[in-house]
């Protein structure tokens, strides 16, 4: 069977697998008591290693491919009442886990919404009323943010370096002008080549180009022209997602016609061809969707075998606590999911009378747990090995097709993804998803696979 008919006949509906169970998935949705006995247990071990995500949701204006919990305004009134009650929600939760402060904070990364909507002095107040409350890890602090070029300045760089941070990773998406007009986010190539030139200036390791194909009015010689220029920058690591389709979900992508949005292999061809660019410029593949120079700590982890994969998407240290502050913010335990309010108001409520913004979460059973890193070892090494030979039996079954046609293979007691698999790997992870295989979903909850 030939690549084209390969990719039309996986590309179905697939979790990305930055958790599982997946949302959709969850249930024993635990009490905000039951979610602070599991952070209190975790962080009681001396040897737990924490991370904090910080969600900041505002964006001056909306990028129609965009599937984040955002919150549109120009109104930068906004800022210091959200940084207050971030701070205030930290605050919540040091004085019901003490422990925290004794546990070394390795990882501090800030997503949005566009973190960089908040200006320098906002900026300040949250990261110092943050890291003054935290046991910093020194050398191995490891600080990212996410920014929109558009909306970055060099003294809010400035700021981030300040505070120890070492990466930057700048939304992109594509550098021709009618993609860029149709997913409204004007941003000129001079504006990127500017603020990855300053970043590498002020000292900052690692700098990410965040690119998604599938877009509207991309074709082949379009896409091979963002891959010439992203190249021609060298960032040191580049995301290159699949544009999530989920109209059903984000209203705001219906605008898109459907003759305009590549599909199928002409979609996966986006990807391959920058891909084959990006591996003849000396860039390692990295798991699913992400590349980095040989130098770059993600593929050093790649090679020694710790890379991780959580809520963040793929990080080259394994936390065992993520403790997500802000609106819609996603924590985790080694047995429970917990997701703060996805609602402004609700939110800001909830922490104006004191509570932990509880919206709803997992807990993990041990079947879960065991699950999850068997998928966290096919999304990190493209391999993994059976529990039991009843396990074995269930996977051959259920990818009977995907082994016949050559896109994994199983050698003993493991299953062993293949190159010509590689662009199918949230199918195949779908063999160990227990909760899927027992009931599909009723309605469309994901986006396509390819």
């Amino acid at each position: 069977m030939n690549s084209s008919q390969l990719f039309k006949k996986y590309d179905v509906p697939a979790p990305r697998y930055t958790s599982y169970p997946t949302v959709p998935y969850w249930s024993d949705s635990p009490s905000r008591e039951r979610w602070l006995t599991s952070l209190s247990s975790a962080m009681k071990k001396p040897d737990t290693r924490f991370a904090l995500y910080l969600h900041l949701p505002f964006c001056e204006t909306l990028c129609t491919f965009c599937g984040c919990n955002t919150v549109i305004t120009r109104n930068h009134q906004v800022e210091n009442p959200y940084v207050e009650r971030i701070l205030k929600e930290w605050e919540l939760y040091l004085a019901a886990v003490p422990e925290i402060r004794e546990r070394e904070l390795l990882q501090l990364h800030l997503g949005g919404g566009t973190p960089t909507f908040l200006g320098d002095e906002s900026l300040k107040t949250l990261l110092s009323g943050i890291l003054s409350r935290a046991h910093r890890s020194g050398a191995r602090f490891d600080g990212s943010v996410e920014v929109d070029p558009r909306r970055t300045t060099l003294s809010q760089l400035e700021i981030f370096r300040s505070f120890g941070f070492k990466r930057v990773s700048l939304g992109v998406q594509d550098f021709e002008p009618e993609v860029q007009r149709l997913v409204n986010r004007i941003q000129p190539f001079e504006i990127t080549q500017s603020i990855t030139l300053e970043s590498r200036k002020l000292g900052f390791t690692s700098v990410n180009f965040d690119l998604i194909y599938g877009l509207p009015k991309q074709t082949a010689e379009s896409f091979e022209r963002t891959a010439r220029t992203t190249i021609g920058l060298k960032p040191d690591r580049i995301a290159l997602y699949s544009f999530a389709l989920v109209p059903w979900i984000k209203k705001i992508q219906r605008i898109f016609k459907d003759e305009d949005l590549p599909t199928g292999e002409a979609k996966r061809e986006l990807y391959e061809i920058a891909r084959r660019m990006l591996l003849e410029a000396g860039y390692v593949e990295i798991g699913m969707d992400h590349f980095a120079l040989p130098t770059d700590e993600l593929a050093i982890s790649a090679r020694e075998g710790t890379l991780h994969r959580n809520f963040m998407g793929y990080t080259e240290l394994r936390t065992d606590v993520l403790l997500g502050l802000g609106l819609s913010s996603i924590s985790e335990t080694p047995d429970c999911f917990h997701q703060n309010e996805k609602v402004l108001p609700v939110y800001e409520r909830e922490i104006d009378q004191g509570n932990i913004p509880t919206f709803r979460g997992h807990l993990l059973s041990v079947s879960d747990q065991a699950h999850r890193e068997q998928i966290l070892n096919l999304m990190t090494r493209f391999e993994v090995e059976f529990s039991s030979p009843e396990q074995r039996e269930e996977v051959r079954a259920f990818l009977r097709e995907i082994l016949d046609d050559g896109c994994a293979l199983i050698q003993d007691n493991r299953i062993v993804v293949t190159d010509r698999g590689r662009p199918f790997l949230r199918n195949i992870c779908m063999a160990f998803d227990e909760r899927l295989r027992a009931k599909q979903p009723e309605a469309r909850v994901f986006s396509q696979s390819v």
